[in-house]
């Protein structure tokens, strides 16, 4: 009797757990790609045709912020991650080259809620005539602001690291090169921003209160999907390396991982289109502190994923096509989580 009460009261604080209400705050956005909190009731989206919009929680409205980038929508290009940090906006973007050329590009400006006079920090070199795999997340860490640069559907291109498409990025909050990277210690050859090597196209990124350690998640070709860690001076492995996917065209890559790469955490096979992640740190959700929540664009999902340390633990769905492809998730300071929709939707999750 002891033993069924037991399993009965486990079932229910793990349901309990879980419980969660989903509000929707505003809608309208084209192709939204990227949220940041400027404060408690204030954020900016970035919408990938080229717009940045300003809106009040309270009052949920939606304003145009002009700014003078030159964004080219192209494909999965446009205008994509934004991130606000002492009064200063970060945003990556696919950069017009001319001549169809392009670059996952950074930019930073002063805040100003009216207009947003932009300042290029970092060019992908080459630029490349591709509208796939831009990569574009953006998260700082002591004072050094890191990149995912796409390796713009180029594949072995994620292999040299004389180029920058297919890499971990890291450079100072001014675009100035860390005189510790990677170069400067025991990768003489490698392109002095560069910090690791052979990703494919990694559309998450956050960095952990917990450990201090960066978490990215990243597209595989037809699975291989993943959800690991930045390392100093590594290589993913693409595309020596499938990671459990194959070609479009159904032929092998490689091996999903062999010694002398990073190891992932966690694999998808078949792809769920991972998309946007946090390390969960707040009061709403306490019981999820130093998990990882993961968002899928293919299956429209929100994961939670529990690890310790490199290893990985346990996956649940949370919820599954509520809201649409979910692009990006963020914590707000309450510890309720919002919401970003390709449908054109800011959504709120909390209890």
């Amino acid at each position: 009797m002891k033993k069924l009460l037991s399993i009965f009261l486990l079932l229910f604080t793990n349901l309990s757990a879980e419980d969660f209400k989903l509000e929707k705050i505003v809608q309208g956005f084209d192709s939204p790609w990227s949220l940041t909190f400027i404060d408690n009731q204030n954020l900016l989206i970035t919408e990938k045709p080229g717009n940045i919009k300003f809106i009040n929680l309270k009052e949920k409205k939606i304003k145009d912020i002009s700014h003078n980038l030159k964004v080219l929508e192209d494909g999965q290009g446009g205008l994509l991650d934004i991130l606000h940090n002492d009064s200063i906006v970060f945003v990556s973007y696919s950069e017009n080259r001319s001549n169809g050329m392009s670059s996952t590009s950074v930019a930073r400006a002063k805040l100003n809620t009216e207009k947003l006079n932009f300042e290029n920090i970092f060019q992908a070199q080459p630029p490349i005539n591709s509208g796939y795999h831009f990569g574009s997340r953006l998260v700082i860490k002591n004072k050094h602001l890191y990149v995912t640069a796409g390796e713009r559907g180029q594949g072995m291109i994620a292999q040299d690291h004389n180029k920058h498409p297919g890499s971990i990025i890291r450079i100072n909050l001014d675009g100035s090169i860390p005189k510790d990277n990677p170069k400067f210690i025991n990768k003489k050859d490698w392109l002095p921003e560069i910090y690791q090597i052979g990703v494919r196209n990694p559309q998450g990124m956050s960095l952990s209160p917990f450990d201090d350690k960066i978490y990215l998640t990243n597209h595989g070709a037809r699975g291989g999907d993943w959800f690991g860690t930045a390392n100093f001076g590594e290589n993913y492995g693409w595309k020596i390396l499938g990671w459990g996917g194959t070609n479009y065209s159904g032929t092998k890559i490689g091996p999903k991982w062999k010694p002398g790469f990073t190891k992932a955490i966690k694999y998808w096979v078949p792809s769920i289109a991972v998309s946007a992640m946090t390390i969960y740190k707040g009061e709403t959700f306490k019981e999820w502190n130093g998990e990882a929540l993961i968002t899928s664009l293919k299956d429209q999902s929100l994961r939670k994923i529990r690890f310790n340390k490199s290893n990985f633990i346990d996956e649940k769905i949370l919820f599954k096509g509520d809201i649409g492809r979910i692009r990006d998730i963020k914590t707000h300071e309450s510890g309720d989580l919002y919401l970003l929709s390709d449908k054109g939707e800011l959504w709120r999750m909390y209890k």
